[in-house]
């Protein structure tokens, strides 16, 4: 989005971006109290929406989880290791490279990820006009 520095920022903007900013917000703690619901940290729901949301396949490796969650790699090290002990994913050998450790859902981590993106989903719906509402801001 290109930016003019020498405009005046707006009321209209500074509304925009407060609504924006609050639901953002609620979204999140809306989130939290989800994944709590199904027996699940914050964490272990976004690193099972990492997994199932890679491009193209099924799995992600640790380095690409990583990247994913935007944390260090013993970060999601730990989390994969809590997760697996939860019984929400696995962990198996790559199947060209056994250098390579995937990390995937189990059925249970499937089904609790799919009822809670059923919830975020109806959860974006009702935020929709104010996400709308940041296109009046370029």
């Amino acid at each position: 989005m290109p930016s003019d520095t020498s405009a005046a920022v707006t009321k209209e903007q500074y509304e925009v971006l407060a609504a924006f900013r609050r639901e953002l917000r609620a979204f999140l703690r809306f989130s939290e109290q989800a994944a709590a619901q199904v027996g699940l940290t914050p964490q272990q729901h976004q690193l099972l929406l990492a997994i199932k949301g890679y491009p193209g396949r099924e799995w992600a490796t640790i380095s690409e989880l990583s990247q994913a969650l935007a944390l260090r790699h013993h970060s999601v090290v730990g989390i994969v290791d809590r997760s697996c002990r939860a019984g929400i994913v696995e962990r198996r050998a790559h199947a060209d490279d056994h250098r390579y450790i995937e990390v995937a859902l189990t059925a249970d981590g499937e089904a609790r990820l799919e009822a809670l993106t059923r919830s975020h989903v109806d959860e974006l719906r009702r935020l929709w006009p104010t996400l709308a509402a940041l296109q009046r801001l370029h």
